[in-house]
């Protein structure tokens, strides 16, 4: 058994059918517990200990991929101790952290917490995978270029992860909401895939064949009728189905390298069903990939 790898994290509760063994997992959960941009309704900073305890709430077995966690080998770090509302010191605890799975040759599986901390978890992939290309699932562009004068919001956070790797690299699907200048600027820049999600993955599967791939999925790309539990809820998004049937497709017909999942708000669902949906995606992915 080894010892815990990111001294900086607090291991108090680990995901459903999760090893003890870090040297022999595959890939790596880690959370990352903040919200400090949140810019409607914060509380996403316990996502990731939610979507952990709802893990307990469905089965180890996977009656589409015929498999069991049990069956492959995936460690929990637990959650990164962060300094609250310190935005620049927050990214960095993020980053040095996935920096450290990556240098190990593991596959970061990063939980929100808000969509911001997705660019400190992308930032060591890239460097480790410069060909890297970034799916985007998310009711929001998330593309402004500042949020009322801060470059570092979660509203502009794939403005950043662009600027990072070039917006050629970013695929996008699920989106309908933003601002004009966003709506421009994916229209010119980025792969904005205007179609219905699972289209849009079988759509990447052609084009994204061979390349290393990173997920980030924030939960509000799913209509809030079946995933209210969010910092900002977007009608008219795609069903829970749809969007396991879309991990699944990805993480067996693709080289993902690196995944998070954000923006799940346990106070705004008191049926819990955002937090048990977000917990069966992992399940899937880590499936079809492991």
């Amino acid at each position: 058994m080894s010892q815990q790898p990111l001294e900086n994290s607090r291991r108090t509760q680990i995901f459903m059918g999760a090893t003890d063994d870090f040297g022999a997992a595959r890939a790596v959960i880690y959370g990352a517990p903040m919200d400090w941009t949140a810019s409607y309704r914060p509380g996403s900073r316990l996502g990731p200990a939610r979507i952990r305890e709802a893990s307990y709430g469905i089965e180890t077995f996977s009656w589409n991929s015929g498999r069991e966690l049990f069956e492959v080998s995936f460690y929990d770090a637990g959650d990164l101790d962060l300094p609250f509302g310190n935005v620049q010191s927050s990214l960095e605890t993020i980053r040095q952290a996935a920096g450290k799975l990556v240098a190990a040759g593991k596959i970061p599986i990063g939980l929100g917490g808000e969509h911001l901390v997705s660019l400190a978890m992308i930032e060591p992939v890239y460097r480790a995978c410069p060909d890297l290309a970034v799916i985007h699932f998310d009711a929001h562009a998330d593309l402004r270029e500042d949020y009322y004068g801060e470059e570092l919001s979660h509203a502009t956070v794939m403005r950043r992860v662009a600027s990072l790797l070039g917006p050629k690299n970013i695929f996008q699907a699920g989106i309908r909401s933003g601002t004009r200048q966003e709506y421009d600027y994916a229209v010119a820049n980025t792969n904005l895939l205007r179609v219905p999600i699972l289209e849009a993955v079988d759509r990447m599967l052609s084009l994204l064949a061979g390349r290393p791939v990173y997920i980030t999925l924030d939960v509000d790309v799913v209509d809030p009728a079946y995933a209210p539990g969010t910092g900002t809820p977007e009608p008219g998004g795609c069903t829970s189905g749809e969007i396991l049937e879309a991990v699944r497709r990805l993480g067996s017909g693709l080289n993902l390298v690196g995944l998070d999942l954000v923006e799940v708000l346990p106070a705004h669902d008191l049926s819990e069903r955002t937090g048990i949906l977000a917990a069966k995606i992992l399940r899937e992915v880590i499936l079809s990939f492991a």
